[in-house]
């Protein structure tokens, strides 16, 4: 039950952390390198790239259109919605699933379902994980490529956050399939049959059981005649 419980907080932790980069800015940030005089920082997520002077004032422009995107983006939408999706659908198989709750059925249907929250929580984290390095090979790529002249990217906060989310999801829906294993291995309870007895001989062998206690009888000498 301990295990589950710790379990079940790191994919609730992780789930959040994975849920809070879906709406974070900084995916990426425009780099220094090679700078002398930084007169804005560019920066940009899934959903909107941004521009911030030197008087701290921002200017952001949402992506006109999601078919002119580029494949990248695209997939990393998908993927982070999906890892948001089945984050939410572990999250309620796992509380079915846990020992500690009243519902669910017997225990071998509850470790059942906890280890089926413990898949869908591993497939929550590979989608976000997925996701967040996919976003950060473009990052580097381009930043490293010396015939890109454009401007160049460094890795922002909420892919941190991301893999951070994704490793939670992962470890805690690790220990959830673990769970069904613990449970095949209890030790069962035997208990042995006797058969049936009739009231009868219940009786019969506590009546022979308890010994017979009659008075000593004295006779006379007459009797023995």
């Amino acid at each position: 039950t301990a295990a589950e419980i710790i379990a079940f907080l790191l994919t609730i932790s992780g789930w959040v952390l994975v849920s809070s980069t879906l709406p974070t800015d900084y995916w990426k940030v425009s780099t220094i390198d090679g700078t002398v005089i930084t007169t804005a920082t560019f920066w940009a997520n899934l959903w909107k790239t941004c521009v911030t002077d030197s008087t701290g004032v921002s200017n952001c422009k949402d992506f006109p259109s999601m078919l002119a995107l580029d494949g990248y983006i695209q997939a990393c939408r998908g993927l982070m919605i999906s890892a948001v999706c089945l984050g939410f659908f572990g999250a309620v198989f796992g509380l079915v699933g846990m020992k500690c709750t009243k519902v669910g059925g017997s225990d071998q249907t509850k470790a059942k379902i906890a280890c089926l929250a413990g898949l869908i929580f591993i497939l929550s984290g590979l989608c976000s994980m997925t996701s967040c390095s996919l976003y950060a090979n473009r990052i580097t790529s381009e930043f490293f490529d010396p015939s890109f002249v454009a401007q160049k990217y460094e890795l922002g906060a909420a892919l941190f956050i991301g893999w951070a989310g994704a490793s939670l999801c992962i470890i805690g829906g690790s220990i959830f399939c673990f769970s069904i294993a613990e449970n095949s291995n209890s030790p069962r309870r035997g208990y042995a049959y006797n058969g049936a007895t009739s009231v009868m001989s219940s009786r019969t062998k506590v009546h022979n059981s308890v010994p017979e206690k009659t008075p000593p009888k004295h006779f006379d000498k007459n009797a023995y005649v």
